[in-house]
């Protein structure tokens, strides 16, 4: 019978370890069920560190804290990064992986919701520069918003509203589709050059009926780099109201 070097290890170690321990204890371990799988692994958005409200509050000092809690991973705010420049990209990564955190997504800004082709071309610009970005960083998702209206400008009154916006004059909601899918679908060969997943969520404000709209545009581009990321409290539910 033949045995793989990773099992005799396994095997090897394990059994080091019950020889250590009293008789009764070392039963109790080789009979104990293994511990279950986690279901699912948590990651802390630099985000929740600043809101827009304060100076910005360094990705580094971020890592630090989801290292202390235990948290596994980190997703990162674009606009809360000092720069782009390759040297602070790898110091950031590099910080990462000293406090054995993973750096699991890049949350970017962009509108796709524009009658304007050359402004979708600029966010277009900007999302494919990003993707180059989670790529020197070593982070495999992009976390990518579809854009609003822009019709209230207030953003009291979006709240009051819900995040819901009328559409432009002389346009309708599947021109809005149409744009996020043919934006998207530029960015995908870069995506796919890079390794780098692109994540749309149903971000709250972001196209009226975020779910559908999510939904509508991942069936929409038959690609492999694409997905949705799915934020649950951006859906109108008696439980998330």
């Amino acid at each position: 019978m033949s045995i793989s070097r990773r099992a005799f290890m396994r095997n090897s170690l394990g059994g080091a370890a019950l020889m250590s321990l009293p008789a009764a204890s070392a039963i109790a371990a080789a009979t104990s069920p293994a511990a279950p799988a986690l279901p699912f692994k948590l990651a802390i958005s630099t985000y929740s560190y600043w809101h827009f409200r304060t100076p910005k509050v360094p990705i580094e000092k971020v890592i630090d804290e989801a290292a202390a809690l235990s948290v596994e991973g980190v997703d990162i705010l674009h606009r809360q990064m000092e720069s782009e420049d390759n040297a602070y990209l790898q110091k950031l990564k590099r910080h990462a992986f000293r406090n054995g955190v993973d750096l699991v997504s890049l949350s970017i800004h962009q509108d796709f919701v524009s009658p304007d082709a050359a402004e979708r071309q600029k966010d277009i610009d900007h999302t494919i520069r990003c993707i180059e970005l989670a790529y020197k960083m070593g982070i495999p998702c992009i976390r990518l918003n579809s854009g609003r209206w822009g019709t209230i400008k207030s953003f009291d009154d979006l709240m009051a509203a819900r995040g819901v916006e009328p559409a432009i004059p002389g346009y309708s909601e599947d021109d809005a589709f149409k744009w996020c899918i043919d934006s998207i679908q530029k960015c995908l060969d870069k995506a796919a050059e890079c390794g780098v997943v692109l994540a749309l969520e149903n971000h709250w404000g972001s196209l009226p009926r975020p779910k559908a709209s999510c939904a509508s545009a991942r069936r929409s581009i038959p690609h492999g780099w694409d997905c949705c990321s799915i934020r649950a409290t951006s859906w109108k539910t008696p439980t998330t109201n």
